[in-house]
C-alpha cells in the first residue's frame, strides 16, 4: 500500500498518464480478428505515430476486401510519420490533379494567363474587311460564364473589338488554328462512357462555355404535345432532335443520345405536363467550331457581318487582338477546388507547350518528370495518361504523393498551391467533413472516378506542423460510393482530431495571452493569469507530449482541467511568452529540458529538475532553512518505460514545516511579491508532492494560490490553513522565484 500511495503521487507529474485516445476506440475483438487476418500482414509503418491497425480496420469495416494505401509526411521535417501500402501502387482518380497543377505552378509565369488570339490579315475598305480573321487559340478554358454574367460575354468582347476599329463586314474566311494543342480532342485511356458526359468533354485549343451546351426542356400544353427542347447559349451550331413528348404529372423519362462525331443530340422520352423545366448538360462534339459558331453568334448580335468568301487572300497583318478569360491562378483554383477535368486537360497541355514545345498528353507528361525529377521524386512513382485522373491507368505511390505534396508547399509558390485546394464546405468538400469543429486547418483534393476513391492534402497540427496526407481505396466493387467517402472521411477526421487535440486550449490561451496585453511586470502578469485560471477544474495528468509522444500521447496543453503543476506551467508561459504566437514554444522551454517535447526530457521532478534545471527557476533562500539529501530513483522511475537514467542525488533545501506554519502566519512585511512552494515528500520517491504559488501582499498573510485536489478545482486558501489541515505529513516548503 505504501508504493501504491508513493505512485499515485507521482501521477501529478504525468509518471503514469495514460495514452489519450483521439477518436473513438475501435473494438478489441475486432483488432484481435485483424491481427489473425490477412489485413494484419499488409505492409505498414512499423512503430508510427499514428495508430495505422486501427485506421486498417475501421476501412475494412467499412469497404471490406478493399485496396487501402495511405501516407501521413511531416510537412517540417519531411519524415514519414506512418503509411499503410505506401510504395504501392494505387489509381489516384482526380488526386492526379495535385500533379498536374504542381508541375504547372513550377514551370509557368506566375502572371501567366491563357490567351485567345484574332489577327486581321487581310484589308479595310471603309467598313469592310477583307481578307483572313485568323482566330488562334491557346486553350483558355474560361471562355464561358464561369468569372462573367453570361458565356457569351468574351465572344462579345471580341466581336466588339472588331467593331471599335470601324469594322461593320467581315468579307473572307474565318480560320481557326487550333495547333498550339496536338494530338487528339478526347483524351485517351478514359472508359467510354465518359465522353458522353460533360465531364469527358473534347479538349481543343479555341474552347466555348467549358466545350458543353444546356439542354432546357420544357413541357408542351398538353398531355401527348410534343415537348419544347433548345441549347443554352445557342449559337447555331448544336442540332437537337426533339422526340421528346408531354406525358402525366411530374414525370421524368427522357433520354438522349450523341453522335459520335457530330454535334447532334437527340432528346427522347417524357417530360411531365406539371413540370416548369429541365435542363441537363452535355458536352459537344468538334468543340472548335462550337467557338466559331459562339463568335458569330456574337459578331452578328454587335452589328459585325460576316459573308464567307472562300476564294479571300491572306493579307498582311494590320490589326491584333487578345484576349485572356481569367489568369492561371484561377485555372489553378477551378482544378484543385472544383475538380473541373477540361481545366486540368487544358493546363496539362499548356505546360507541355511551354516546356517541350508539344501541346499534348506527351508534352505535360515530359515536364511532370522534368518537375519530378528537380525536386528528387522518381518520375516512375507516377504513371501518367492524362491530366486529369479520369483514366484507370494512371498510378502513383501513397509516399510519394506525400512527398510530392510536401515539396510544393515548401517552395516559393507554395501559399498559391494551398490556397487552390477544396476544404470542408468549400468546392467538392461542400458535403465532406462538416463534423470538424475547425475546418478551415485542412485542405484537400478529392478524388472519384469507378471502383476508386481518394484524399489527398494537408492537415495543419497544433504543433505548428503541417501533415501532408494521400489516402486510396481501389477497387472498391459494389460497394456504395457515399460509404467509401465516408471511410476516408473518417480516417481524415481521426488524424485530424489527433493532431489538433491542443488547437482550441491554444486559441483560448492566445485570447487570455491578449487580454493581458497591458501588464508588463513579470510578476504581476503570473498574479493575472494564475487568478484568471481560477476555478479550472483538477485532472490529474492531464497533458501529455501530444500526438508525438512517444509514451504519452495526451495533449500538450489543456486549459479545461489541470493538475498542480500544469497549473503553474500555464499561468507561467502565459506571463513569459512574448507573443500569442509563441505560448507553445514558451511551455515547452518550462517543461521539458532542452525545450524538446520527449517523455524522456519532461520534468518530472519538482526541485530536482523543474526549479533546478534550465534556469526557469531558483531557490529562495529563508532563514531557518534547512539541507537534506536525498536520491531520487530515477534509474527505476525510467526504467518502467523502457529508458535508460541513473539515480540522481540533489540537495533538498526546505523549510521545516513548524517554520513555515509561523512564516505563513504572520503578515508579510516586505513588498508585494509572488513566488512558487513546493510541498516536501515524507520520503525518497520524489522532491516535492504539491506545488503551486504563494501571494505575498504587504501587511496580508500569505495566500496559497493553487490546483486542488480535494477542492477539485484552482483556488485560493490561506497558506497556514493548508499547512496546519494537511492530512499528510510535510516536513516543510521550498520556496522558489521564477526567473
Amino acid at each position: 500500500m505504501k508504493k501504491l500511495f508513493l505512485f499515485i503521487f507521482l501521477s501529478f507529474v504525468t509518471v503514469f498518464a495514460a495514452k489519450a485516445k483521439t477518436a473513438p476506440p475501435v473494438n478489441a475483438d475486432s483488432i484481435k480478428a485483424v491481427h489473425d487476418s490477412a489485413l494484419a500482414k499488409t505492409p505498414m509503418t512499423a512503430n508510427s505515430i499514428f495508430p495505422l491497425l486501427e485506421y486498417l480496420t475501421l476501412v475494412d469495416s467499412m469497404v471490406p476486401n478493399v485496396k487501402f494505401g495511405l501516407s501521413i509526411r511531416s510537412v517540417k521535417t519531411g519524415e514519414e510519420l506512418g503509411n499503410i501500402r505506401g510504395t504501392e501502387q494505387f489509381t489516384p482518380a482526380s488526386t492526379l490533379k495535385t500533379l498536374t497543377t504542381a508541375s504547372a505552378l513550377y514551370h509557368l509565369p506566375i502572371n501567366y494567363e491563357p490567351q485567345t488570339h484574332l489577327f486581321l490579315e487581310g484589308s479595310i475598305t471603309g467598313k469592310t474587311f477583307s481578307g483572313i480573321l485568323r482566330v488562334r487559340g491557346e486553350g483558355d478554358p474560361n471562355l464561358s460564364g464561369r468569372y462573367y454574367p453570361d458565356a457569351m460575354y468574351m465572344m462579345n468582347a471580341m466581336a466588339d473589338s472588331l467593331k471599335n476599329i470601324g469594322i461593320d463586314t467581315l468579307n473572307g474566311i474565318i480560320e481557326l488554328d487550333t495547333t498550339f494543342f496536338e494530338g487528339p480532342r478526347r483524351a485517351e485511356f478514359w472508359p467510354k462512357h465518359f465522353y458522353n458526359s460533360w465531364y469527358g468533354a473534347e479538349i481543343t485549343a479555341l474552347q466555348f462555355n467549358d466545350n458543353c451546351t444546356l439542354i432546357r426542356m420544357k413541357p408542351g400544353k398538353e398531355i401527348g404535345d410534343t415537348a419544347e427542347v433548345y441549347p443554352v447559349p445557342d449559337v447555331g451550331y448544336v442540332q437537337i432532335k426533339n422526340e421528346l413528348t408531354t406525358g402525366k404529372g411530374k414525370a421524368k423519362k427522357w433520354t438522349w443520345a450523341l453522335e459520335d462525331n457530330e454535334a447532334i443530340i437527340t432528346i427522347g422520352g417524357s417530360i411531365g405536363v406539371n413540370l416548369d423545366s429541365a435542363q441537363l448538360v452535355l458536352p459537344v462534339r468538334n468543340p472548335a467550331f462550337y467557338f466559331k459558331g459562339a463568335l458569330l453568334t456574337a459578331m452578328n448580335d454587335r452589328g459585325v457581318f460576316f459573308k464567307e468568301n472562300k476564294k479571300a487572300v491572306r493579307g498582311i497583318e494590320i490589326k491584333k487582338f487578345s484576349f485572356s478569360a481569367a489568369p492561371f491562378l484561377s485555372v489553378l483554383d477551378e482544378i484543385n477546388q472544383r475538380s473541373q477535368n477540361l481545366h486540368a486537360e487544358t493546363l496539362l497541355r499548356i505546360t507541355g507547350r511551354h516546356v517541350t514545345g508539344k501541346g499534348s498528353v506527351e508534352g505535360g507528361r515530359e515536364a511532370e518528370k522534368q518537375y519530378l525529377n528537380a525536386i528528387g521524386i522518381p518520375a516512375e512513382d507516377f504513371e501518367v495518361y492524362d491530366g486529369s485522373g479520369l483514366s484507370p491507368r494512371n498510378k502513383v505511390k501513397p509516399t510519394s504523393e506525400t512527398q510530392l505534396l510536401r515539396t510544393v508547399i515548401k517552395s516559393a509558390r507554395g501559399d498559391f498551391y494551398f490556397r487552390s485546394l477544396a476544404s470542408p464546405e468549400i468546392g467538392t468538400g461542400s458535403k465532406r467533413m462538416g463534423v470538424l469543429e475547425y475546418p478551415w486547418r485542412t485542405k484537400f483534393k478529392t478524388g472519384f472516378i469507378g471502383f476508386v476513391h481518394a484524399l489527398a492534402g494537408y492537415i495543419f497540427d497544433a504543433s505548428g506542423d503541417t501533415l501532408a496526407v494521400a489516402m486510396y481505396v481501389n477497387e472498391t466493387g459494389k460497394t456504395s460510393d457515399q460509404i467509401c467517402k465516408d471511410a476516408l472521411d473518417s480516417i481524415w477526421v481521426r488524424i485530424f482530431n489527433a493532431v489538433n487535440a491542443e488547437y482550441p486550449h491554444i486559441m483560448q490561451a492566445k485570447e487570455l495571452w491578449l487580454s493581458g496585453l497591458r501588464i508588463q511586470d513579470f510578476e504581476e502578469r503570473i498574479r493575472y493569469f494564475s487568478e484568471a485560471l481560477k476555478g479550472t477544474p483538477y485532472l490529474l495528468g492531464p497533458t501529455g507530449e501530444g500526438y508525438h509522444g512517444d509514451l504519452d500521447k495526451k495533449p500538450m496543453l489543456r486549459l479545461d482541467s489541470v493538475d498542480c503543476v500544469t497549473y503553474v506551467e500555464n499561468a507561467l508561459a502565459l506571463a513569459k511568452a512574448p507573443s500569442e504566437d509563441s505560448l507553445m514554444v514558451t511551455l515547452d522551454r518550462i517543461r521539458y529540458l532542452h525545450a524538446e517535447p520527449k517523455f524522456a526530457n519532461r520534468k518530472h521532478y519538482m526541485i530536482a529538475d523543474w526549479v533546478l534545471k534550465d534556469s526557469i527557476a531558483s531557490i529562495i533562500p529563508v532563514e531557518g532553512d534547512t539541507v537534506i539529501q536525498r536520491t531520487l530513483p530515477k534509474k527505476k522511475f525510467f526504467k518502467a518505460k523502457g529508458i535508460k537514467a541513473e539515480d540522481e542525488t540533489m540537495e533538498l533545501r526546505y523549510l521545516p514545516k513548524a517554520k513555515a506554519i509561523d512564516f505563513a502566519s504572520k503578515p508579510w512585511e516586505g513588498e508585494n511579491e509572488v513566488r512558487g512552494i513546493g510541498y516536501v515528500f515524507n520520503g525518497d520517491a520524489v522532491d516535492v508532492f504539491h506545488t503551486g504559488f504563494i501571494l505575498l501582499n504587504k501587511g496580508e498573510k500569505p495566500t496559497f494560490r493553487h490546483a486542488s485536489q480535494i477542492k477539485g478545482k484552482v483556488i485560493d486558501q490561506p497558506l497556514e490553513e493548508y499547512l496546519r489541515n494537511s492530512k499528510k505529513k510535510i516536513p516543510g516548503i521550498v520556496q522558489f522565484k521564477f526567473n
